[in-house]
């Protein structure tokens, strides 16, 4: 008998531990991102008529094309939400920050290359080649290229994000939001979003620093 009441304290036991371990992301999940939705709420716009003029905008780097080697619709949005947002005169400079990793991998680049063909003069653009991370473009944007207040470019999930590691920063940031995509397209985006939520508290909390520095860049 005492060794049935052992073998099932045990098992209740056991039980325990995995509600635990299976609760506790869960709890960091939400957290983290009821936090960064209720602290961005006043800073995300989806048109050109209310957002406040910045002198430099922020567009975060996406690929251009996909693995099936259709175009990117993410990419597509933030260069169309990037010419909109010059052309209505509501930034003077953009700087494209992504990954250029690998010799045939170059976000920056090729987003350049996009807005230069809508319009965009070249010499209104800067490129940012360590922005490998979003945590990593919102800190650049402050050490290497001197700015403390900028807009931020993306889809409103990323710009949330990218907008409470600015605040966090001590940075004033806004976000002009590009169109979003389908539930289906971008389902693990979305899922993968919920957890680079959490990731920028373990940063934050870890003083992380980007990747790379390297020396300033004046944008007059």
């Amino acid at each position: 008998m005492k060794k049935f009441f052992t073998k099932k304290i045990i098992i209740i036991r056991l039980q325990w531990i995995l509600l635990i371990s299976i609760l506790i992301p869960i709890i960091l999940i939400i957290a983290a991102d009821y936090t960064i939705e209720k602290s961005t709420d006043a800073f995300v716009y989806s048109d050109t008529t209310n957002i406040p003029h910045n002198k430099t905008a922020l567009l975060l780097g996406t690929a251009k094309l996909l693995k099936s080697g259709y175009i990117n619709h993410y990419y597509q949005n933030r260069i169309t939400a990037a010419v909109m947002l010059y052309k209505a005169k509501k930034i003077d400079y953009i700087v494209i920050s992504g990954d250029n990793s690998v010799k045939d991998y170059n976000e920056p680049e090729d987003m350049q290359n996009d807005l230069i063909r809508q319009g965009v003069p070249a010499d209104k653009i800067f490129l940012d080649y360590a922005g490998f991370r979003t945590f990593d473009s919102v800190v650049r944007m402050n050490k290497i290229f001197g700015q403390t207040s900028f807009t931020v470019i993306s889809q409103e999930f990323h710009n949330r994000r990218a907008i409470y590691i600015a605040q966090q920063k001590g940075l004033k940031a806004v976000g002009f939001n590009a169109d979003d995509v389908s539930v289906s397209y971008g389902f693990k985006t979305q899922v993968r979003e919920k957890l680079a939520r959490v990731d920028v508290f373990v940063d934050l909390l870890n003083r992380t620093e980007p990747k790379f520095l390297g020396d300033p860049i004046e944008i007059k």
